[in-house]
């Protein structure tokens, strides 16, 4: 696979916060050798806009979207999403549409399905009795943790700055959206032509750039980032938030990755885990 096959890689920052805008996403393209830039610098998106702004784009050229959140909870580790619920669909794009149709939060948010329709299952604070019972990864989580990637959250964490269950279902209501009409590896193989959605992890990009995978908070540190990446730098005229240099250094990341003879191929990626947990694009 080579950089060639897509016009563009895009990262995009996502949110799980509730509202209708969220100043937590950011997107961020990298093409051809080109620096990495910021897709609409300085607006505030909502996740509806994200949608149509994809879905039009992946229209138009062949574009890698990636999405920073988890495409689904662990399973192969309980053989079970949500253990002990009925009516729980047990591969991932029935799962999708699951909490697409009980989270009836604003903007593709997923805030009342963890707090009231599955509340058991997640953790938000001590209350609910030890944190580790909650913990569960998926199997790319764990070849990430085993790599020394520390892959921290878990999909069941929703509480603190951390937790990534808020960003993750909000996102399973996208990928729902999304669903048949842009391919979404490795639910879906990876089409000869046009456009994919993966599911990515910045800190995997920050640690390919040598850093120790902390928040990039300088235009210089994040010049530094993308030339051990192999790209131009950004040189931006302005001081980058997280989610901004989060999705630059990613951007750049994805379109080093595309090079990698097992970047769509990983040894532990087998049939059973394309249906129901999905695989991080960059863990190999």
């Amino acid at each position: 696979m080579t950089r060639r096959r897509f016009a563009a890689t895009v990262a995009i920052d996502w949110s799980g916060a509730k509202g209708k805008r969220h100043k937590g996403i950011a997107i961020a393209e990298a093409r051809s050798d080109q620096a990495p830039r910021l897709v609409r610098p300085g607006h505030v998106w909502s996740r509806s806009e994200v949608l149509e702004w994809l879905i039009e784009r992946a229209a138009a050229e062949p574009t890698l979207f990636g999405f920073d959140f988890s495409f689904a909870p662990p399973f192969v580790e309980r053989g079970a999403y949500l253990p002990g619920e009925a009516g729980v669909p047990n591969e991932a794009r029935a799962f999708w549409a699951y909490v697409d149709h009980h989270a009836r939060d604003e903007d593709f948010g997923a805030a009342s399905f963890l707090e009231q329709l599955h509340r058991k299952h997640f953790y938000f604070g001590i209350a609910d009795g030890v944190k580790a019972d909650f913990v569960h990864f998926r199997t790319c989580d764990r070849a990430l943790n085993a790599q020394g990637g520390r892959k921290t959250a878990s999909a069941y964490d929703a509480i603190g700055a951390a937790q990534v269950a808020k960003a993750s279902f909000s996102g399973m209501r996208l990928l729902h959206q999304i669903d048949g009409q842009v391919a979404i590896w490795p639910f879906d193989p990876l089409p000869a032509t046009g456009s994919a959605v993966v599911e990515i992890y910045t800190r995997i990009y920050i640690r390919n750039a040598g850093l120790p995978g902390k928040k990039i908070r300088t235009g210089d540190e994040l010049d530094f980032a993308l030339a051990a990446l192999g790209s131009p730098p950004a040189r931006l005229d302005h001081v980058p938030t997280d989610h901004q240099s989060d999705a630059l250094i990613t951007a750049a990341g994805m379109r080093a990755h595309l090079t990698h003879r097992l970047a769509f191929t990983p040894p532990g990626l087998t049939a059973k885990i394309a249906r129901t947990e999905g695989w991080t694009f960059g863990i190999t």
